[in-house]
C-alpha cells in the first residue's frame, strides 16, 4: 500500500474509521507508518495520538477496541479508510460514534418507511390512514394481506409484465414491514437471523 505522508509535517495522515457491518463512520484519527504497522500486526486499530505524542491503541484503557477488518487508502494516497468491528462504544464519551449517533444498521429508504409505518401506527387516524386502519383491524387482517400480496407476486412472476411484478413485489414488502411491526420487530431483527445462517 503506497501512502503519502509528506502533506503533513509530522508525517501523519487521517484515518476514517467505519463500522464494517453498519457502514457508519465511527471516528477520525491520525496514523503514521508505525501506527499502521502495529494495526496490521495486532488487528487492533492503533493511532498516533497528537495529544499524548505517542502510539495509542483504541481501547487500551477502556477495552473498547476496534478490530480491523480491512484497510485501504484513497485516490491521493493520503487518507486511510479502516473498516472495523467495534467492541463497545467508540467515543470516549460512551457514545457509539464521535458524532453522538447510534451505530445502528440503516437500510436507507426502507428504514425511513419503517419509521413512517411506526408513526402512522401510533399517531394516525384509522379513517384517514391506510396503515393505521390495518393496525386497527388486527394481526389477522395484516397477515392475510401479506398472504394475498405473496400470491400476487407468484402470479406475476409467471407472467411477462415486469412492471406488474415489481408493483406487486413493492406491495408485498410494504405489507410485510407492517406485519413485522405488528409483531414487534423490524428489518434489523430479520437481518440478524439471516446473519446467523451465514456460512
Amino acid at each position: 500500500m503506497k501512502i503519502d505522508f509528506t502533506k503533513n509535517e509530522k508525517g501523519l495522515i487521517p484515518a476514517i474509521i467505519q463500522d464494517n457491518i453498519t457502514k457508519n463512520v465511527l471516528m477520525l484519527g491520525y496514523m503514521n507508518q508505525e501506527a499502521i504497522d502495529k494495526t496490521l500486526e495486532t488487528n487492533r486499530v492503533t493511532f498516533f495520538s497528537r495529544s499524548k505524542n505517542r502510539l495509542w491503541t483504541k481501547g487500551e484503557e477502556s477495552g473498547n477496541f476496534l478490530e480491523l477488518v480491512a484497510i485501504k487508502n484513497d485516490c491521493d494516497n493520503d487518507t486511510l479508510l479502516l473498516k472495523v468491528n467495534p467492541i463497545g462504544p467508540t467515543c470516549h464519551t460512551g457514545s457509539d460514534t464521535c458524532w453522538q449517533e447510534e451505530n445502528s444498521q440503516n437500510f436507507g429508504f426502507l428504514s425511513k418507511l419503517e419509521n413512517t409505518i411506526k408513526e402512522r401506527k401510533e399517531n394516525a387516524d384509522s379513517e384517514k390512514s391506510y396503515v393505521a386502519s390495518l393496525f386497527a383491524k388486527g394481526i389477522n387482517k395484516m397477515a392475510q394481506k401479506v398472504g394475498e400480496e405473496a400470491v400476487e407476486v407468484v402470479i406475476e412472476a409467471k407472467d411477462t409484465n415486469d412492471d406488474l411484478f415489481l408493483s406487486e413485489s413493492a406491495d408485498l414488502l410494504f405489507h410485510y414491514l407492517i406485519l413485522l411491526q405488528a409483531k414487534g420487530y423490524q428489518l434489523n431483527d430479520v437481518v440478524a437471523v439471516l446473519k446467523s445462517r451465514e456460512k
